[in-house]
C-alpha cells in the first residue's frame, strides 16, 4: 500500500469518527447545531467551528500548488505537475478528450442538483430541518473517500480509467456542501462560496490549460509514473494494458 493511500484510509477513518461526532451531537447537544443560522457562528462557540476550520483548509490548499499530502488528482491543474508528452502536440485528440468528459461530467452535475432540489424540496416544506441538510453534508465528507478508495459510482458516467486522471477530483466540496444552500446563515453560505470559488479555479484550468487534464498529454498522469496507487481495485487491472498501449 502506498504512503498517500494509507493518508487517505487515516483520513477516512477520521471522517467516519467525525460523522459519528456529529449523529451524537444530534442527540444529546442540539443546541450546538445552533450556529448555523444567520450570523450565530460568530455569538458563540460549538463543535462546529472545529469543523468549518478543517473543511476551510481543504479547501484553501486545493488552490494552492504546494506539495503536501494530497493526491495527485486533486493536484494536476497546477504547471509543476505538468510533465509533456511525447503526444503534446495531438491536438485534435486533446480535444476529443476534453469535449466528451467535460460531457459527461456537466451530466453528473445535472443528476446532482436534481438530487439538491430534491432536498430543497423537503426542507421547504418542513420535512426536514438545517440539522438535516448539515449531516447530509457530512455523509457526503464520508462517502467522498469512499469514491476515492473503494468505489465510485461516478465512473460509470465519467469512465476514468481512476482518480488521478478524474475530471471531477476537486468538485468534491462543491458536491458535499450543496445541501447546505438552503441553510440561511454564514456557516452555510461561506463553505459553498469558497468550494464555488474551487469549483472555478478547477474549471478554468481545464480551459486554459487542458493538456494538464490528460494523460496522453501529461506524462505525470500516466500508470508507469503513478505514486500515489489511491485506487488499487482499478490500477492493478488497467496498469499492465494501459503501460503497454503507451509503450506500443
Amino acid at each position: 500500500m502506498s504512503r498517500i493511500r494509507k493518508i487517505y484510509f487515516a483520513r477516512l477513518i477520521g471522517r467516519c469518527l467525525v460523522l459519528i461526532a456529529c449523529a451524537l451531537l444530534c442527540i444529546f447537544s442540539r443546541q450546538s447545531f445552533d450556529v448555523l443560522p444567520g450570523l450565530e457562528f460568530f455569538r458563540r462557540l460549538s463543535p462546529l467551528h472545529f469543523l468549518w476550520g478543517v473543511w476551510m483548509m481543504d479547501m484553501i490548499l486545493q488552490l494552492i500548488p504546494a506539495k503536501n499530502d494530497i493526491a495527485l488528482g486533486s493536484k494536476k491543474l497546477f504547471r509543476q505537475y505538468f510533465r509533456p508528452s511525447a503526444l503534446k502536440e495531438d491536438l485534435l485528440g486533446l480535444k476529443r478528450y476534453i469535449l466528451s468528459t467535460t460531457r459527461s461530467a456537466y451530466k453528473i452535475l445535472i443528476i446532482w442538483a436534481l438530487l439538491i432540489t430534491g432536498l430543497g424540496i423537503l426542507h421547504s416544506h418542513g420535512l426536514i430541518g438545517d440539522i438535516a441538510l448539515f449531516m447530509v453534508s457530512v455523509a457526503f465528507y464520508v462517502c467522498d473517500l469512499i469514491c476515492v478508495l473503494i468505489w465510485c459510482p461516478f465512473r460509470l458516467l465519467l469512465k476514468n480509467r481512476c482518480c488521478t486522471t478524474c475530471r471531477i477530483f476537486n468538485w468534491d466540496h462543491l458536491m458535499m456542501f450543496t445541501p447546505m444552500l438552503f441553510v440561511h446563515g454564514f456557516y452555510a453560505r461561506s463553505l459553498l462560496i469558497m468550494s464555488i470559488v474551487v469549483f472555478i479555479a478547477w474549471e478554468l484550468s481545464v480551459v486554459i490549460h487542458p493538456e494538464r487534464f490528460w494523460f496522453q498529454s501529461n506524462e505525470t498522469l500516466q500508470c508507469a509514473n503513478c505514486t500515489d496507487k489511491l485506487c488499487t481495485q482499478y490500477c492493478q487491472k488497467l496498469r499492465p494494458k494501459k503501460d503497454e498501449e503507451l509503450e506500443g
